[in-house]
């Protein structure tokens, strides 16, 4: 009689809106044909008292829900938590969170990357302090400083000069405004995954425009700028989006995974700009994390990859500690080892590698 094969549980946690727009039965149906088990984790139980789980997959915030996890791992050593909540809440401070592109390195002939000048304003003191202002010039983004996924953290508006300060609440990052010809790239990332698509910007204002305009505008109402038509639509079309070349997607990945081991994190997307005075030159706007990802065109076949890899990758990362713990403690009690300063458990985890792959491929790094 065949050994039935062993199948795989990932626990997910997440808010209901969130839930209704990930979880859909085609992911859940691909990943059950993969020997994959996709179970809600029920929010009002202990984490620690649900599963066993093979991966536990999440999106909740909160010291008691960190504690949870914590209290999960250190009884579940062999399971994947994905992502850590310390190394998301770096993605929630807009300072913090594009700091990590500014430290990274990337060789490339042909193409730039950076972010665009920005500064933190605290408080209104601060805001109306020219000398506070000696790196930007008009027109600035204003944008909340806390990044966490509420409407209120994605309320930003376009300030067209001092005026527009007025209606301004600290604290908040003013980012200078770069023309990039009304196009926005969003650079998903799920592991090693990576997927580039093109979207609709704020178009871009001229200095003509500039010297015509005064206050501010809300992100909604930025679009009327381009055109003495009030239609979005006819300007978007002017535009050709479709028109607009996709930056290099090479370029692109050394940039996400770079991204990913520097934040320790697997799933984000960011934002990126091409800038219109250097063609070759592009601007990272903003990273989230755990985006919007059912918008991708086939996310379903991408999380199943995903969550095969890591469990596939777990499984065997598991029967290699217990190899070396074997083969430590039959040295250990031959008296061939004379070194006591771990236990074998200790030093085979400390051998085996964090990182995950899939059969057939070549290794790949999983945050851990």
């Amino acid at each position: 009689m065949a050994r039935e094969e062993r199948r795989f549980k990932i626990g997910y946690a997440l808010l209901p809106k969130k839930e209704n727009s990930f979880i859909r039965e085609s992911l859940v149906s691909m990943a059950e044909s993969r020997g994959i088990d996709v179970v809600k984790i029920v929010r009002e139980r202990p984490l620690v008292d649900q599963g066993p789980f093979d991966c536990v997959l999440h999106k909740l915030y909160g010291e008691d829900w960190k504690s949870q996890l914590e209290e999960f791992r250190s009884k579940n050593p062999n399971a994947v938590i994905i992502d850590s909540p310390n190394a998301i809440e770096r993605l929630h401070n807009r300072i913090s969170m594009l700091q990590v592109v500014s430290e990274l390195k990337i060789e490339n002939q042909s193409e730039t990357f950076g972010i665009p000048k920005q500064i933190v304003i605290y408080d209104q003191e601060t805001l109306f302090d020219n000398q506070a202002w000696e790196l930007l010039k008009f027109p600035v983004i204003a944008k909340p400083l806390v990044a966490d996924g509420s409407a209120k953290s994605h309320k930003m508006v376009l300030v067209f000069n001092h005026d527009g300060l007025n209606k301004l609440k600290p604290p908040i990052v003013l980012q200078e405004f770069v023309n990039h010809g009304g196009v926005i790239f969003k650079v998903y990332v799920v592991g090693e995954y990576v997927k580039c698509v093109k979207r609709k910007s704020l178009p871009d204002v001229s200095e003509e425009k500039l010297k015509s305009v005064e206050g501010s505008l809300p992100f909604s109402q930025v679009s009327n700028l381009a055109t003495h038509e009030k239609s979005e639509d006819k300007y978007y079309k002017m535009m050709h989006l479709e028109d607009a070349e996709l930056p290099p997607l090479s370029f692109m990945t050394d940039i996400a995974r770079g991204l990913g081991r520097a934040m320790k994190l697997n799933l984000f997307n960011f934002d990126v700009i091409r800038d219109t005075r250097f063609g070759n030159r592009y601007l990272i706007i903003d990273i989230n994390y755990f985006p919007g990802y059912a918008k991708m065109p086939g996310y379903e076949s991408v999380f199943t990859d995903f969550f095969c890899d890591i469990v596939n990758r777990k499984e065997r990362e598991v029967v290699v500690e217990k190899d070396l713990v074997e083969e430590c403690s039959q040295e250990k009690m031959a008296g061939t080892d004379e070194k006591q300063v771990l236990s074998c458990e200790e030093e085979a985890r400390k051998m085996v590698t964090n990182s995950y792959c899939s059969d057939g491929e070549e290794e790949k790094s999983v945050q851990v």
